[in-house]
């Protein structure tokens, strides 16, 4: 939208929410709801999409509500305003992440308009990367995004490293399908083909990169597969990190997440995450301890050039006026 219209409020609340809802998210389950006054936007975690099981204390659902967020906030730039973000701001009401409002006029970056574009091209991944590198500068400027957030994007460059987060994933993976509360909890976000949800990880989730454990929707779906024999590169890894692990620290960690994924996005980089071994407690302290320095790892994802393609919930269907 060109910055010197005026859109209604509504107008400004629906291109806020339509840009929103292509966030990533954990399990891409969505866990959050918009509410609108005027052309207010709040953002609120959505109980009823939380994974009791492999998420209880909600880290995941605020990474996921911190990335929506951040997508407001850029549909407020692309509109040529300057986002009014407050978060967190009510105590008594822990579900309500945040209120973005309107503020001053100030014309859109080139890069904010780039990244804008980017919002329904994202993807994430769930297999191995074509071979190759990452164009040159990318990382680099994908740690500023992160540090803009508060955040640090920290690349795994040792293998024997890289070897040991991967182990850890795969140990994660198996030892968290022993539990039959989180193989259901898994299973409701992957139905078979021809099922009526389209609020699930699509079909495709049941390729394993080789290296890398990923989420593992097909075992036990009767249409699920073995993966693929190709042997795809795995990416670069990097580890997401936050100096605390409050909800605010978790949120700046969604923002951050976003906002690199959709710098990425710029150069056909997508990312796979794998928030397996931070879904044990145990396995996340000894991970924060021997590879972060004792910062807190909020996510572990590999970046590399792949396709894919998901679907998202309606923004009807995500929005409710407030009074």
């Amino acid at each position: 939208m060109d910055a010197v219209e005026t859109p209604r409020a509504d107008e400004i609340a629906h291109h806020l929410v339509d840009a929103a809802v292509w966030a990533p998210s954990v399990y891409d389950t969505r866990p959050w709801r918009f509410g609108t006054r005027g052309s207010t936007v709040t953002v609120h975690a959505d109980p009823e999409r939380r994974l009791e099981v492999a998420d209880p204390d909600g880290r995941e659902t605020m990474i996921s509500c911190g990335a929506a967020l951040y997508t407001l906030r850029l549909a407020m730039r692309d509109l040529g305003r300057i986002p009014l973000v407050r978060m967190l701001p009510d105590p008594d009401r822990p579900d309500l992440i945040a209120e973005v409002g309107v503020g001053g006029e100030r014309p859109a970056t080139a890069e904010e308009r780039q990244m804008y574009a980017q919002i329904r091209h994202r993807h994430t991944h769930t297999g191995g990367f074509r071979p190759g590198g990452l164009p040159i500068g990318l990382l680099q400027a994908l740690r500023t995004h992160a540090y803009c957030e508060q955040v640090s994007l920290r690349i795994v460059a040792d293998p024997r490293a890289r070897i040991a987060l991967a182990a850890l994933t795969e140990a994660a993976e198996q030892v968290q399908r022993q539990n039959p509360a989180y193989v259901a909890e898994v299973a409701r976000w992957a139905p078979p083909p021809g099922a009526a949800s389209e609020e699930t990880c699509p079909r495709e989730s049941a390729r394993l990169e080789p290296d890398f454990a990923g989420r593992d929707f097909a075992t036990g779906q009767g249409w699920g597969g073995a993966g693929s024999e190709n042997r795809d590169a795995t990416g670069v890894v990097a580890v997401l990190l936050t100096d605390g692990d409050g909800c605010g620290d978790r949120l700046c960690a969604g923002q951050a997440l976003q906002r690199i994924l959709l710098c990425a996005a710029e150069y056909e980089v997508s990312a796979a995450f794998h928030g397996q071994a931070l879904e044990v407690p145990e396995l996340r302290e000894f991970i924060r301890t021997r590879f972060c320095d004792r910062a807190y790892p909020q996510m572990i994802l590999r970046l590399g050039i792949a396709h894919a393609n998901v679907v998202r919930r309606s923004v009807t269907e995500l929005t409710r006026g407030e009074l």
